[in-house]
Formats: C-alpha cells, sequence, structure tokens
C-alpha cells in the first residue's frame, strides 16, 4: 500500500520523537589527579553517555556567608582548570557534559540549612555565590558543555532569596547559552520557584521507597507511585521535562528506607538491593517521554581500586549493578 507523503512525514516525526535519547549519565568524582583514557575508558564501557563534572567550593559553617573556591589548595578535578582537563577528555570519547557545583560545608553539614543570620550576611553570600558559579558558568561556555547546574540543595538559601536567583539566572543566560537546571534535594523540588526560568527541573531523586530489609524489583516499583505521581504534578505545572541529577544507592540492607543516607558506619554488604533498586528506577521512569534521564551516584577516576564485593557505598563500581547499569544504558 502506497503510504501518502503528508503521512510519512508524519510517521517519521513520531518515531524520532520516541526514541530520542535519554541522558544515560554517570557523577564522576573530582579528585587529585589529571585523568587519562584509562579514567574514561570503563564510562564508556558502561554506555554512559554524559557525565557530570562537580567543582566544588567550601564554607566554613552553615552561617558562613564566604565561599573559598577555585584555589591551589583544593583538588585539582575541584577547579577550574580540572573540570576544563576533564571536560576536555570526556570529549575526546564524545561523552557530553553537565557541570554541576557543589558546595561543601565544613563536618559535612547539609547544605539544605544554609542561611545567614543578618540582611549583611546575606549579601555577603550572593555575591560570594555568584562570583562562585559565574567562573563555571563560564567555563561550560568555554567547553560548550550541553548543561549546566546553577546549584545543588540549596533549599534555605534558595527559599529565602528568590529575588537573588531570579536575577542570577539572567546574568547566567547572558554567559552561557546550554541548558540550565538545578539539582534539588528530593523533599525540596515542589518548592523551588524559579522551574520555569530553567530548562529542566533537578532532582536529587533520593526517594524513600521500601522499609524492607531486601525489597524485591516490584517493592521498589510500588514505592515510586506516590512520589511519580508527586513529580508528575510539578511537571504538568511548569511544562518541563524531568532531570535526575543524582540517582543512586547504597549496597546495604535497608537501601530503600533512607536512600539519601551516606553514614560512614558498618553495615552489611547488600547488592541485590543496590541492583533491584537500580532496575525499577529505570523500569519507572526511562519509558517516559517526560523524563530527560539522570546521572548515577557516583563514579570514581581509579576504577580498579574501589567498589567491589566487600564495598556498600553508593559506587557501582565493580558490582553486580555494573554489569545492570551497561544493560541497561546501551538500550
Amino acid at each position: 500500500m502506497k503510504i501518502p507523503k503528508i503521512l510519512l512525514i508524519c510517521l517519521i516525526c513520531l518515531s524520532c520523537k520516541s526514541q530520542t535519547k535519554k541522558i544515560n549519565g554517570i557523577s564522576f568524582v573530582a579528585s587529585s589527579d589529571k585523568i587519562t583514557e584509562k579514567h574514561i575508558s570503563p564510562v564508556v564501557k558502561v554506555s554512559a553517555n554524559y557525565v557530570a563534572l562537580m567543582p566544588f567550593g567550601f564554607i566554613k559553617d552553615l552561617a558562613s556567608p564566604t565561599i573559598i573556591h577555585n584555589t591551589n589548595r583544593q583538588w585539582f578535578g575541584e577547579t577550574e582548570n580540572g573540570i576544563i582537563q576533564y571536560g576536555e577528555e570526556f570529549k575526546k570519547r564524545n561523552i557530553k557534559l553537565m557541570i554541576k557545583p557543589h558546595i561543601w560545608v565544613w563536618k559535612g553539614e547539609f547544605t539544605g540549612n544554609i542561611a545567614m543570620k543578618s540582611e549583611e550576611n546575606w549579601k555577603v553570600l550572593e555575591d560570594s555565590y555568584e562570583d562562585f558559579i559565574l567562573t563555571y558558568a563560564k567555563t561550560a561556555q568555554k567547553l560548550k558543555v550541553d548543561i549546566f547546574c546553577i546549584g545543588t540543595e540549596l533549599e534555605q538559601f534558595v527559599k529565602n532569596r528568590p529575588d537573588f536567583w531570579g536575577e542570577l539566572i539572567k546574568e547566567i543566560r547572558k554567559i552561557y547559552t546550554g541548558k540550565l537546571t538545578y539539582a534539588a534535594n528530593w523533599d525540596e523540588y515542589k518548592r523551588v520557584s524559579f522551574w520555569n526560568d530553567l530548562d529542566y527541573i533537578g532532582i536529587d531523586a533520593y526517594f524513600p521507597l521500601s522499609d524492607k530489609k531486601t525489597p524485591t524489583i516490584a517493592d521498589f516499583e510500588k514505592g515510586w507511585q506516590i512520589h511519580k505521581n508527586e513529580i508528575q504534578k510539578v511537571r504538568k505545572k511548569v511544562n518541563k521535562p524531568v532531570l535526575f541529577t543524582e540517582y543512586g544507592y547504597r549496597s546495604v540492607d535497608f537501601t530503600g528506607k533512607e536512600p539519601w543516607n551516606s553514614d560512614r558506619i558498618i553495615e552489611k554488604v547488600n547488592h541485590q538491593n543496590q541492583k533491584n533498586a537500580m532496575q525499577a528506577i529505570y523500569n519507572q521512569f526511562w519509558k517516559e517521554d517526560w523524563f530527560a534521564g539522570g546521572f548515577i551516584w557516583k563514579w570514581f577516576h581509579k576504577h580498579q581500586k574501589v567498589g567491589g564485593k566487600n564495598n556498600n557505598r553508593f559506587t557501582p563500581q565493580n558490582k553486580p549493578t555494573e554489569a545492570l547499569i551497561k544493560k541497561l544504558y546501551a538500550k
């Protein structure tokens, strides 16, 4: 049967839309070293098409207004020169980039609680943060990075200073021409006021899914339903695609109960939990046309020396989940 030309064009367009490639990303941890092909090859082998590169700024405590960044006292990969070197190496292998600046608070306190005690200090923080973030917006433009993340888990800062964030986005747009997102914590994203000004709704997706010691894939998928519905409400309201700026699970018992928990305590290794949780999140989201993809937390450059059978941390490296990621991302 001869298909009319206009219908054929429509079918081709629909086919292209349905086959839009997801962001199959890895959060690539900054180190003290430069990277080479040997550090990138394992990322290529798991079929990742994106990496998130993460420069760091540091503050003394939750009420401190000054961000220290891009100094020779930091690890190389946390600095501007390091991001450029890492980015250029990944681009040689046709892996796309997201630059996602982080702040580290002394003693590891949660960045979402950063809040100033005076208007004067809020102003200092705003100036310091703008300097920090525009440094890496310029770097992102120089590298022709596909996505730039304007902040990571800064709920109180975002909540208390909405005008600052609106103006900051405008300043970033003057410098950087790619796509923008913000990495909201899993319990923060519904209250972010500036999604309309960005290109992706960014979520660090550590949602609680199950209280069971070893949930099945079905258990994890059931746990996703309430959260998926809430994500959909926000997505429909602002009409933007959703990007999991981080997602991942530890290889421990009860990994679905508090997936954000990274306490360094001795817990029983449970690789099946990590694998089941990863399969479930893929099943629930990668089939959705409104879902852009995500970045696994996290991946270290010295592949052969991390992860493994006795490791209960977030990395999937040298664990059963690594082989699963390769299979899923290859799709």
